[in-house]
């Protein structure tokens, strides 16, 4: 029997298509996380602890910077003033399957996006089709961008500063597994969505919501919400900040001109 064309298909078949696209994504996702389940070792001494050690390119790099202009640091350190425990008899095999999941996702974002892709590309017309091949490689390019932007400059700067802050030497920070796993995550994930900021103005632009003449207009406006933005992303203090919010406000840039290729085109074929 011959496939439906997207014209004829109904609502429901709208919804059954979508179903099989999402089992397709589950199914990846799954692959993915049971092979970093089966790497524990790498997944949490390598990557996950990783921020937690002086050892980390970052805090190498920020101390030499620092050394340089002969700023004072807790960035050269030999090791951070405090512990990491699990204080339920369940949160090291959550945080295992939990972390898995999560780095299955961002294994398999390449195919999450693309069957996206395919369940939205239907309802292109051909030569809007041809002009979104590079939607995957672009989107997941980004995203990976964005994910490595989180780990190597969000996650270290935060756990220096919230993992050295001390009201009182009477205090010793001892950080439970969750809430460390958690804004490991919490920078990653965020990082990855922020950059993929151009890809959501193309598509705005695309239906007409978005002009780079509004972008351009709006742009202290959007400088402000990048800041709030990094601030709460970020630990409170003004140098991690402006080091989160300048890749931000250069992709906001960028944006624009996606924005201006987007509306000169959609003019020409007009």
């Amino acid at each position: 029997m011959a496939k439906k064309q997207v014209n004829e298909m109904s609502f429901l078949d709208h919804l059954e298509d979508l179903r099989w696209h999402l089992i397709r994504i589950c199914i990846a996702v799954l692959i993915a996380a049971t092979i970093a389940f089966v790497f524990k070792s790498f997944i949490f001494d390598i990557v996950i602890f990783g921020p937690k050690s002086m050892d980390f390119p970052t805090y190498k790099l920020l101390c030499d910077i620092a050394t340089y202009f002969n700023m004072d640091t807790t960035l050269c350190a030999d090791e951070f003033p405090f512990k990491i425990q699990a204080r339920k008899v369940a949160t090291q095999f959550s945080a295992h399957i939990w972390t898995s999941i999560l780095a299955g996702f961002i294994i398999s974002f390449p195919y999450v996006i693309y069957q996206l892709w395919r369940f939205i590309s239907p309802g292109m017309k051909s030569n809007e089709r041809k002009n979104s091949r590079g939607f995957i490689i672009v989107s997941s390019l980004l995203f990976f961008l964005g994910v490595l932007f989180g780990y190597y400059i969000i996650t270290p700067l935060s756990i220096n500063f919230l993992g050295t802050y001390t009201v009182s030497t009477e205090i010793s920070n001892e950080f439970d597994l969750d809430s460390y796993i958690g804004l490991l995550r919490a920078s990653v994930l965020a990082s990855g969505i922020i950059f993929e900021l151009p890809i959501i103005i193309y598509f705005l632009a695309k239906i007409g919501l978005v002009t780079p003449g509004f972008l351009r207009r709006n742009r202290k406006i959007a400088l402000v919400l990048v800041l709030i933005l990094s601030a709460i992303i970020t630990p409170p203090d003004v140098a991690s900040q402006i080091i989160v919010a300048i890749p931000v406000l250069i992709l906001y840039e960028i944006s624009i001109f996606i924005a201006k290729f987007v509306v000169k085109k959609e003019s020409k074929n007009k």
